[in-house]
């Protein structure tokens, strides 16, 4: 082999080295880059979880020093009637009596009352309660800076328990701004700051407690519970998130004391917030309104409506040409789903209406007979008038009786003797029952004479023997359970009877 042979494979044994040693510095690189693309991915999600689950602050101080210059005291005076100023007299003697036997006088006067507020516009509109202001003759606001202004009520919703008042003040107010209490979770903190007991601005902080709370103070609770300290003078007070925005409006204790146990309730800010904005535009609120009552899904009666889970809303009348009639629901059907939004519990179907824009062109999923069905509704305006119209129609029953033993009821079909009896309303049309035995299904489910049952497995009936087949069909088919849609009163329901053996 001669030199320039041995060069050359000299020179290829190094290139061959040279392009190993490359090779091994770029796959070296390639982990590295890896490594800290997987580091910073790591760090990335420990961030994100700290900022949605934050620690307890060392203080609270710089938040206050935020928001509390928007926080106003509110104070009404209520007219007294004519008709009540002998009960005032009366109590001012009694005040005389307990104040000459030692007694202190705590009893407030009447037609005072006081609550907070808070500033959403500089402008000067305020938001509070509407039981801090109802009924009022004059409101006062009391500022952060104790400049007193005069106030006037720009509109109020009793429903919410909501109201937007106004001051004129020389200056731009301080205000805050709104937050989403939709991501608010069970355990975060919360600070809220009223007028307890008449004291001034006072803060209290402590966690969301709970979410979704029905007190069974109106149509549309969805409260926010907490155990900040919330007491007589907080209502109407704002309730703040560690970024200082109004997440939620006080508006309620439990407590058998009058004074804060560490139950308190307030409104979501999702849900005031809207509503806030249409009394601001128009001076009330404007809901939308669907047109039917509802009632909720027990397991019996998914058992009987032959839905796989207890949800949603059932169908228990329609009003005559209002926006679900016009748009083909029917009684017995089932909302499952309202303008995308799912339908999880009855009361939840009133307030996703209440929320959806009037005229809208909405969704709604049903559960009719089996099987999913999906319509379009014109939403309505809810009125007052809305409110009370109701209806229901089956054919009139042809004159019959008989006993259900499998449901424990002795029904006959519809006479003007029975209408007289029971006082039943001239449009109501079914089977009457006429009595209900001691012990059965039926009495369980506190069924009673008077009774108008005008359907049976969502299907019409009018007379007892319509009523046999439906329930001997039922169990024929290994059903364990039969819906009725009982007219009580003009009132319908939806009732799960079991069926015996």
């Amino acid at each position: 082999m001669n030199a320039n042979t041995i060069r050359a494979h000299r020179n290829k044994s190094r290139a061959a080295a040279r392009a190993v040693a490359e090779n091994a510095t770029a796959q070296a690189r390639l982990w590295l880059r890896l490594a800290v693309g997987a580091a910073l991915t790591v760090l990335a999600l420990l961030w994100a979880q700290q900022a949605f689950a934050r620690s307890a602050p060392e203080s609270f101080a710089d938040l206050v020093d935020q928001v509390l210059p928007a926080v106003v005291n509110v104070s009404s005076t209520q007219k007294v009637p004519q008709n009540q100023q002998q009960q005032d007299l009366d109590e001012m003697f009694r005040d005389f009596l307990d104040r000459r036997e030692g007694e202190p006088d705590q009893r407030p006067r009447g037609g005072t009352s006081l609550g907070s507020g808070f500033i959403i516009d500089p402008a000067g509109y305020i938001v509070t309660n509407n039981h801090v202001i109802e009924d009022a003759e004059e409101i006062m606001v009391l500022t952060h800076d104790n400049e007193e202004l005069k106030a006037t009520i720009v509109g109020r919703d009793e429903k919410t328990d909501l109201a937007l008042l106004k001051v004129e003040a020389k200056h731009p107010l301080p205000a805050v701004n709104w937050g989403d209490s939709e991501v608010l979770r069970i355990g975060d903190w919360v600070m809220a700051i009223g007028n307890p007991f008449g004291l001034g601005g006072s803060v209290t902080a402590g966690i969301v407690s709970a979410r979704q709370r029905d007190i069974n103070s109106g149509p549309y609770d969805d409260y926010i519970q907490t155990d900040a300290s919330i007491n007589r003078g907080n209502s109407g007070g704002p309730m703040f998130n560690m970024d200082g925005e109004v997440v939620g409006i006080n508006t309620a204790i439990f407590s058998p004391s009058g004074g804060s146990v560490g139950i308190g309730f307030a409104i979501p800010s999702n849900l005031a917030k809207p509503i806030i904005a249409q009394i601001k535009q128009f001076g009330k609120a404007r809901r939308g309104w669907l047109g039917v009552r509802i009632q909720t899904v027990s397991p019996e009666l998914a058992e009987g409506l032959r839905l796989k889970d207890p949800k949603g809303a059932l169908v228990a009348s329609v009003t005559k040409d209002g926006p679900a009639d016009k748009a083909g629901i029917k009684q017995g059907d089932v909302v499952l789903k309202f303008d995308g939004k799912e339908i999880t519990q009855m009361r939840g179907l009133p307030r996703i209406v209440a929320e959806t824009e009037t005229g809208k062109v909405a969704d709604v999923v049903l559960w009719r007979k089996g099987q999913e069905v999906t319509l379009k509704v014109a939403v309505g305006e809810l009125t007052e008038e809305a409110e009370q119209k109701t209806l229901a129609s089956v054919e009139p029953a042809p004159s019959a009786s008989a006993t259900i033993d499998l449901l424990g009821l002795k029904l006959s079909s519809m006479t003007d003797e029975l209408r007289k009896k029971f006082q039943i309303p001239d449009d109501a049309d079914g089977v009457v029952v006429v009595d209900v035995a001691q012990t059965g299904p039926a009495a369980e489910k506190d069924m009673r004479a008077g009774d108008v049952i005008a359907e049976v497995d969502q299907k019409a009936v009018t007379s007892p023997e319509d009523v046999s087949q439906r329930v001997k069909a039922a169990q024929d088919n290994g059903y364990r359970v039969v819906t009725l849609l009982v007219n009580r009163g003009g009132e319908f329901q939806w009732i799960a009877l079991k069926i015996t053996k």
